[in-house]
């Protein structure tokens, strides 16, 4: 069995399949994972449910299934669009676009912690031009592992209000994971453990006293083993 894919909305989920029907395993607070990581490779794609293996080498695609067909190309580029701002905690900003009904679902699979939504304009080619232009005084992308840095953390409400101030939006959202942090994260790769719950595409477990962040990009193209002995890093935490 390999992981093939995720969803960090709106049931966060892991994709698994061996080259036939894809199942998912939900990511739901408290749930279990107990599977170790083998060889990784080429998670090949899932075409109506059914997946098509790869044992190109690299990971998560090779070329080949990087580049895979999107049917909803036109109607990305023609349909209304949303400009907004996304805030990650504690204080990192940027501007993003897209289509104007993803607005929110958008924002949490980013794992924002704050959104505006700044205006509305009527496709894609705009939208890239109002991006480009704000873009000047505000970042177009956040890392992940920069966003992983700030699990834990409270938004410095000043500084997005004063922000905020600056671009008079026409709704803002507040968003919560329900992670309840005490501190920040150990950044790890592993899929065994309790799930605390799905920010972005940052999943938070609980394994022997203490709470990792793992990149759910990061597992797709693992082959999954029974268990996991791998000795991996504590949070100073865990020995209290």
């Amino acid at each position: 069995m390999q992981v093939v894919g995720y969803h960090p909305v709106p049931e966060p989920a892991l994709v698994l399949a061996d080259g036939g029907p894809s199942e998912r395993v939900t990511l739901t607070p408290g749930t279990e994972l107990e599977y170790g990581l083998g060889e990784r490779h080429c998670a090949g794609t899932v075409q109506n449910g059914h997946h098509v293996p790869c044992s190109e080498p690299r990971a998560p695609f090779c070329p080949r299934h990087t580049a895979r067909f999107d049917e909803s190309t036109l109607r990305e580029r023609t349909s209304e669009h949303a400009v907004y701002l996304a805030a990650f905690a504690p204080a990192l900003f940027k501007v993003g676009i897209t289509r104007r009904d993803r607005l929110q679902t958008r924002l949490r699979e980013q794992g924002a912690d704050r959104g505006a939504h700044l205006q509305t304009v009527p496709d894609g080619d705009v939208a890239r031009d109002v991006e480009e232009r704000l873009g000047r005084d505000l970042s177009q992308r956040v890392r992940t592992r920069r966003k992983r840095a700030g699990l834990g953390e409270r938004i410095d409400e000043e500084a997005w209000e004063a922000l905020l101030d600056s671009h008079d939006p026409l709704s803002v959202f507040d968003f919560e994971y329900g992670l309840d942090l005490a501190g920040q994260p150990v950044d790890e790769t592993l899929a065994a453990g309790t799930v605390c719950g799905v920010q972005g595409r940052l999943l938070v477990l609980r394994r022997a006293g203490t709470t990792y962040a793992v990149d759910l990009r990061d597992l797709v193209g693992y082959e999954l083993t029974d268990r996991d002995t791998r000795p991996l890093q504590s949070s100073l935490g865990s020995f209290n």
